[in-house]
C-alpha cells in the first residue's frame, strides 16, 4: 500500500509539473509554430475572397509567435455553412479565423433556416473594410437628390430578391416611403450599370466600392449621382450624400434601417471562434490593427482597387450585440419589411 501511496504521489506530481508550463504559456509560445487556418464563405473569385487572401498572408507576421496562416473557401448558403463550422467545430484556441456574410447577424435575429451559431459569441478580430451600399442615378436621371424620390418613380435594376441590392431600396420603399421600382432579373451589377449607361433604368443600388473600382470615370466625370448610401455613417468619399437612418421620420423607423443595414458597418471582418482565450484573443485583435496600418499590406490592397477602413474587433463586438438586443416587437416589424413584395 504505501508502495502504490508513493507512486500515485509521483505520478500526480508529474502531472501539476507538466501542467505548469502549460498554464504560464504565453501568447507568443502557444503561436510559435502553429498553423492558423483562415476560412472564406464564398468561393474563389470576389471581394470576399480578395480580401481574405490578403489577411492571410500579411496577418502571420503581427501575431506573437508569427504562425502560417493557410486559406482554404468554404461557399455554402451565403456563408452559413461556414460560419456553423467555424461555430460548432473548429478549436476554439484562436488558431481559425473567418470572414463571413456581413449579414449573419441579421439574418440570424430574423430566423434564417440552417443559422446554427450566434454572432455575438463569435471572437470578433477586426473589420478589413466597410460595405457602404449606395443608390447611384445616372446623370440623365430626374431623380437628382433623396427628396426627388419620394415623389417620383424612377426605376433601378436589381437581381434576386435576397441580395443587398434589392433588398436596402425595397426596405427603404416600404419604411419611409420612396418610389423605387426594381426591375429585376439582372445578372448582377455589372449588367445593372450597363443597362444604366445605355439608359434601360435609371440607377442601380450596389456597393459603393464597385463603383470605385468597375466605373472610376463615372465618378470623375459625374456620370452618376448618389443620392442615398447604406449605412449607419456617412462614407469619406460622400460626405455630402445621406445616409438612409438620417432619413427616417420616427424613432422607430430609424430603428428599423440601423437594424438592416447594421451589415454594411460589420462590412468585411474576421472573426474567430467563441471562447479563444482572452490574451489570444487579444493578440490576434492587435495584430489586426497593426497589419491595417502595414504598408506593404495597404499597397497591396491599392494594387488591387478594394478599400481599407479598418475597425477594431470590440466596436464590431457592440455592432453585433445591438441587433442581438432588438426587441421581438421590432424583430417582426423588420421581418414584415425585409422579404420579398
Amino acid at each position: 500500500m504505501a508502495a502504490n501511496g508513493k507512486r500515485l504521489l509521483l505520478s500526480a506530481t508529474l502531472l501539476l509539473c507538466a501542467a505548469i508550463p502549460a498554464m504560464a504559456q504565453s501568447v507568443e509560445q502557444f503561436y510559435a509554430g502553429k498553423t492558423i487556418e483562415l476560412i472564406v464563405g464564398y468561393p474563389p473569385g470576389g471581394s470576399n475572397d480578395v480580401y481574405g487572401r490578403a489577411v492571410a498572408r500579411f496577418i502571420g507576421r503581427h501575431i506573437p509567435g508569427n504562425p502560417q496562416v493557410v486559406f482554404r473557401n468554404m461557399p455554402g448558403a451565403g456563408s452559413i455553412l461556414a460560419a456553423n463550422h467555424i461555430y460548432n467545430v473548429a478549436p476554439k484556441d484562436g488558431t481559425v479565423l473567418g470572414l463571413l456574410a456581413a449579414t449573419n447577424t441579421i439574418d440570424e435575429k430574423l430566423g434564417a433556416p440552417g443559422v446554427k451559431f450566434e454572432t455575438a459569441k463569435f471572437t470578433w478580430v477586426g473589420r478589413i473594410s466597410s460595405a457602404v451600399n449606395v443608390t447611384a442615378m445616372w446623370n440623365t436621371s430626374k431623380i437628382k437628390t433623396i427628396d426627388d424620390a419620394f415623389k417620383m418613380e424612377a426605376a433601378l435594376g436589381a437581381t434576386g430578391t435576397g441580395s443587398t441590392v434589392y433588398v436596402y431600396p425595397n426596405v427603404l420603399n416600404r419604411v419611409v416611403g420612396t418610389k423605387f421600382k426594381l426591375v429585376m432579373g439582372y445578372g448582377g451589377s455589372n449588367e445593372a450599370m450597363l443597362a444604366m449607361e445605355r439608359g434601360e433604368i435609371d440607377g442601380h443600388s450596389t456597393s459603393w466600392e464597385a463603383y470605385k473600382s468597375a466605373h472610376p470615370d463615372w465618378i470623375r466625370d459625374k456620370k452618376i449621382n448618389v443620392v442615398v448610401q447604406y449605412g449607419l455613417s456617412r462614407h469619406p468619399d460622400l460626405p455630402d450624400v445621406p445616409t438612409c437612418v438620417e432619413i427616417a421620420k420616427t424613432e422607430e423607423e430609424r430603428q428599423i434601417l440601423k437594424a438592416v443595414v447594421n451589415a454594411t458597418e460589420i462590412g468585411k471582418a474576421i472573426l474567430s471562434s467563441p471562447g479563444v482565450p482572452a490574451d489570444r484573443a487579444a493578440a490576434l485583435q492587435k495584430a489586426f490593427m497593426e497589419m491595417t496600418r502595414d504598408g506593404e499590406f495597404i499597397s497591396e490592397l491599392e494594387k488591387m482597387r478594394v478599400e481599407l477602413t479598418p475597425l477594431p474587433g470590440a466596436r464590431l463586438q457592440e455592432l453585433v450585440q445591438e441587433v442581438g438586443n432588438l426587441t421581438p416587437d421590432l424583430v417582426q416589424k423588420i421581418k414584415a419589411v425585409y422579404g420579398a413584395n
